[in-house]
């Protein structure tokens, strides 16, 4: 049996200990994420109809404790469920809603230690892969702005960190120095000039936990992984429904969702594009996120926070830059390579993604300024 239906047979038993009404249909791959391996479980009712799940088995390879990761899920949809409530929403599509085990668990282990768990299928809605058109991202800024509005009084002492010093900037540093000394498949020559860029600014990696530590910006609950496909969108009206994907909430600074959403979105070629000429910083997206995040925080961020926006921008893109080359360096270990020097192209896009914030540092000031006085 090969492995994808060995874990479609694993599956089909998961599902069986979720309290689900009615009868199996079809179980069917579902998305293209590389975390988790996701089904789309359609189940017949009694009364001839049919209703959709999302079923999932999560990486416990990536996160190690899939226990603590679903008290944070349950923790955080819960409190959603009750603010969208009292705000005359539909919770039943406005958040994710995890769907119980027999025995009123969050999570199902079977006998080969993988965890299942369940989630409501969101109906009529769609996901974007990427930044189409300026109105898609000021709906996207609006959507994680909201998500850090709903969640501003949420006790953020209570989350557990899924994955350590997953946006700790310095620790990133540290390991990308690491990686540089150990040089275990003797890369470090061929890329100097990368491994300049990323050395020389060392002093900014230390911008945000330094203002985190002096009491100058509130830990928030962030979502830590801001791209578009992470928001549901509405298919009839267009409208940011629902954000997804939230096994990286934990406790954080605004400035990792702001800053990713941009590293993301307002770059004006791939991730892993390699002519580095068509890679630069779209001050028209980089504006209209700025916008929706604003309206969708309505008031709930500092002025310090929105003050360091654009360094939030900049410090997530170098972070990424310096986890790209630092596995290049390690010859490609953790993020999945599709060939010859794909994680070193990626590497080089955040890099020229970098300068030319540095280059536009005042533009992107001058836009975030504007857009707070307006708030």
């Amino acid at each position: 049996m090969s492995l994808g239906n060995l874990v479609r047979s694993g599956a089909k038993k998961a599902l069986e200990h979720f309290a689900i009404e009615g009868s199996v249909k079809e179980i069917l791959p579902y998305g293209n994420g590389h975390i988790n391996d996701t089904f789309l479980a359609v189940f017949q009712t009694g009364s001839g109809g049919e209703k959709r799940y999302i079923l999932q088995r999560m990486n416990h390879n990536i996160f190690k404790d899939p226990p603590l990761l679903m008290e944070n899920v349950v923790g955080v949809t819960e409190y959603l469920r009750k603010v969208i409530l009292d705000q005359s929403g539909d919770p039943d599509r406005e958040t994710l809603n995890v769907v119980r085990t027999l025995e009123g668990k969050s999570y199902f282990e079977d006998e080969e230690q993988n965890f299942w768990r369940v989630f409501l299928f969101v109906e009529g809605t769609l996901c974007l892969e990427k930044v189409e058109s300026a109105k898609d991202f000021y709906n996207g800024g609006a959507a994680f702005g909201n998500f850090q509005k709903m969640l501003a009084e949420y006790p953020v002492g209570e989350l557990h960190e899924t994955i350590m010093n997953f946006h700790n900037t310095p620790s990133r540093f540290q390991d990308f120095r690491r990686a540089l000394e150990e040089d275990r498949v003797g890369r470090a020559a061929l890329v100097r000039p990368e491994i300049e860029f990323a050395l020389s600014r060392e002093e900014e990696t230390w911008a945000l936990t330094d203002l985190l530590k002096k009491g100058e910006l509130p830990l928030r609950v962030t979502h830590n992984d801001t791209k578009l496909n992470n928001i549901l969108f509405d298919q009839a009206t267009g409208r940011a429904l629902c954000v997804i994907d939230l096994d990286t909430v934990m406790p954080g600074l605004s400035l990792y969702d702001f800053g990713d959403s941009i590293r993301f979105g307002a770059s004006t070629g791939a991730e892993d594009e390699r002519d580095l000429s068509r890679i630069e910083l779209d001050l028209e997206l980089f504006e209209a996120f700025t916008k929706g995040f604003l309206k969708g925080c309505d008031g709930k961020l500092t002025h310090r926070e929105i003050e360091m926006f654009p360094m939030g921008a900049k410090l997530m893109t170098y972070e990424c830059g310096i986890r790209f080359l630092g596995d290049f360096l390690n010859g490609d270990v953790y993020f999945k390579v599709h060939r010859g020097n794909h994680n070193l192209d990626r590497a080089r896009t955040q890099f020229k993604l970098v300068a030319d914030m540095e280059k536009k540092w005042d533009q992107m000031v001058s836009i975030v300024e504007k857009h707070h006085a307006g708030i």
